[in-house]
């Protein structure tokens, strides 16, 4: 134990101020992950719900009109990656950013030390980690039913990063722009409306003529990429439109994100 008279100066070296940005960004992201796991309606969105997907359509495959040289699970296991995706990343997202509006949580964290860069990094790596696990527990669920990926690493992760930002962006500006029951109400319905004609989970081809339009949107561009992907191919095509929907979505957010 030390005494008075071993007290010398620099014993202690007080640093007041913020952590560097980077420490910021990584403990946020930690906390935004934990939330996101401890919220079982996140975990529904993020996990149960594509699972229950994954597994009913390979399942009633028989009776689906694939139109493919490959098989059933090759052709919706890369689908249902893409829907969990979007269900992270633009559901779950708008939601709990919607609610964290409403309950004055970014207003009190705006009088922090934590720059809004960044608290959107820290959602940013939590989507990311989040995804992470959704890829494990769906892809060890798609090799059970018999999934042979030929993945090229490359499109795959531009896929994933394009699709993360043009969803977030798009997840953001419904956050940002209306009430939170508003914001449960549309994201939902818009996960719905694109899980069932958004050309996610069944290739845009099952859509007959509607499948060149679907194709455009972010939900069929992310679905196209991620199928390519795991047949060793990249989509270009679908990653610029990705892209787009990326930068559109993520300007129109910093235009008309309101924080309060």
């Amino acid at each position: 134990m030390n005494t008075p008279q071993d007290l010398s100066v620099g014993t202690f070296a007080p640093a007041p101020g913020a952590a560097p940005l980077g420490r910021q960004v990584l403990a946020q992201a930690a906390m935004e992950t934990r939330l996101l796991l401890r919220n079982g309606e996140q975990l529904l969105l993020a996990v149960v719900i594509p699972l229950l997907v994954l597994v009913g359509a390979v399942r009633g495959a028989p009776r689906l009109d694939l139109d493919s040289p490959h098989t059933s699970v090759d052709v919706l296991t890369p689908g249902v990656l893409a829907l969990a995706v979007m269900s992270t990343a633009f559901t779950s997202l708008a939601i709990a950013t919607g609610f964290e509006r409403r309950y004055g949580v970014l207003k009190r964290l705006g009088a922090a030390p934590l720059t809004r860069g960044a608290l959107l990094g820290g959602k940013i790596g939590a989507l990311l980690c989040v995804e992470v696990l959704q890829f494990l527990v769906l892809g060890a669920a798609g090799l059970l039913l018999g999934w042979s990926p030929d993945i090229d690493v490359v499109g795959l992760v531009l896929a994933v990063l394009l699709g993360t930002a043009a969803f977030a962006g798009l997840g953001m500006l419904l956050a940002g722009t209306l009430r939170a029951e508003a914001t449960l109400a549309a994201a939902n319905l818009v996960y719905l409306l694109l899980l069932a004609g958004g050309a996610v989970v069944l290739p845009a081809a099952a859509y007959g003529e509607l499948g060149d339009v679907v194709s455009w949107l972010p939900s069929g561009a992310l679905g196209e990429a991620m199928r390519a992907a795991c047949e060793g191919s990249v989509a270009v095509r679908e990653l610029v439109v990705l892209a787009a929907w990326a930068v559109a979505g993520g300007a129109a957010a910093a235009r008309w994100f309101r924080w309060e």
